[in-house]
């Protein structure tokens, strides 16, 4: 493997992931599989609002993993419109309507490799209310941005900690999400020891790194880089939406 094609996980969008898993490349493989692990639940989720059980609902995601690290299941991937999010909430629809009927169900306890997913966490804020005015592909989008965020805000927090500077890290973490003119700087400075002079430089880098990492993670989820700043208001959007409802 060449040094360019050695490092692609980190520099390539999703879909010549895709390309390269046509070929049969393992880690092409396990770079799915990854992007597939961090944004399962809001599938599992969409299962659940469109009136599946929890058992089937766990049934569908973990058979649908299956079938999508098989080669011939993405030959036609580069019709997904650009948007790994979109690309899977097609392929799930269509893995529910058609596969499931013809008895494609993983039984669970069979031959059938087992994913480590956390099936209890899914379901743990996970409200079925009737009266819920969101429709599944709303709230899939909703909980979309929520895994993506979630996973750029992990992803820092282990840079951080690795760098020392956990303690920092869990005072600052808050500021990532909040409005800039709601930030007590003055607390912030009397947690860190600090004057509120470097409590402000501490937050303004920590959230032009933020910043950075959120991008990066949205472009390889997105076919084109011109792609990023659409798809980041819409997935903000997407929340603000929720909030809203």
């Amino acid at each position: 493997m060449n040094a360019a094609k050695g490092s692609f996980f980190a520099t390539t969008r999703w879909t010549l992931v895709g390309a390269a898993a046509r070929d049969g490349d393992s880690a092409a493989l396990e770079a799915l599989g990854t992007l597939f692990e961090t944004y399962w639940q809001p599938l599992y989720r969409y299962a659940r609002r469109k009136g599946k059980t929890k058992e089937d609902a766990e049934d569908l995601v973990q058979g649908f993993f299956e079938h999508l690290m098989e080669a011939r299941a993405l030959q036609d991937i580069d019709r997904a419109k650009g948007r790994f999010r979109a690309f899977l909430l097609a392929s799930f629809n269509h893995w529910m309507i058609n596969d499931w009927r013809r008895g494609a169900r993983l039984k669970r306890g069979g031959e059938a490799t087992v994913l480590s997913l956390d099936w209890e966490d899914a379901e743990t804020g996970l409200k079925l209310d009737p009266e819920d005015r969101m429709s599944p592909d709303r709230h899939y989008d909703r909980e979309w941005a929520l895994a993506l965020l979630g996973k750029v805000i992990g992803d820092l927090e282990t840079a951080s900690a690795g760098e020392g500077n956990a303690v920092q890290f869990a005072v600052l973490k808050p500021c990532l999400t909040a409005d800039s003119a709601r930030i007590g700087y003055a607390g912030i400075a009397a947690q860190l020891g600090a004057s509120e002079g470097a409590a402000r430089v501490a937050v303004h880098r920590l959230r032009k790194r933020y910043r950075h990492l959120l991008t990066a993670e949205i472009a390889r989820t997105l076919a084109s880089p011109d792609a990023v700043e659409e798809e980041m208001r819409s997935l903000f959007a997407a929340l603000a939406d929720w909030k809203n409802d």
